[in-house]
């Protein structure tokens, strides 16, 4: 099921005020006590912010934001669809494997552009 729109609005509050939401999907924390976070990919970073312990449908602080220039995957689909990002193992429902491919697409395709090699014109 997609994220909400009053999730995306709740998510939106822990943001740069001048950025735009393009991809957000919950993911869980393998082996962690407190596993439920949210990603939100924006022009400009993959922030991660953690649910809390009563709820897993309300992010309630930033765990951390890195540049957007990096990807998120390769998703590995063999016992459940599940990826290791920045040295942690999340675990995702099937649903949201496009999203983090699309996410992905989107970074192999900008890094693929040649350089202008008249930038001055």
């Amino acid at each position: 099921m997609p994220v909400s729109s009053g999730v995306r609005k709740r998510i939106r509050e822990f943001l740069d005020p001048d950025d735009e939401i393009q991809y957000v999907f919950p993911a869980d924390i393998v082996g962690s006590t407190n596993p439920s976070v949210f990603f939100a990919v924006t022009r400009k970073s993959i922030t991660i912010m953690t649910t809390g312990y009563l709820s897993r449908k309300s992010p309630k602080s930033v765990v951390s934001a890195t540049p957007r220039h990096q990807r998120i995957g390769p998703v590995e689909t063999s016992a459940g669809p599940w990826f290791r990002f920045n040295g942690v193992d999340y675990e995702i429902d099937d649903e949201y494997v496009s999203v983090v491919h699309a996410a992905d697409a989107e970074i192999r395709r900008d890094a693929a552009k040649p350089e202008d090699p008249l930038p001055d014109l």
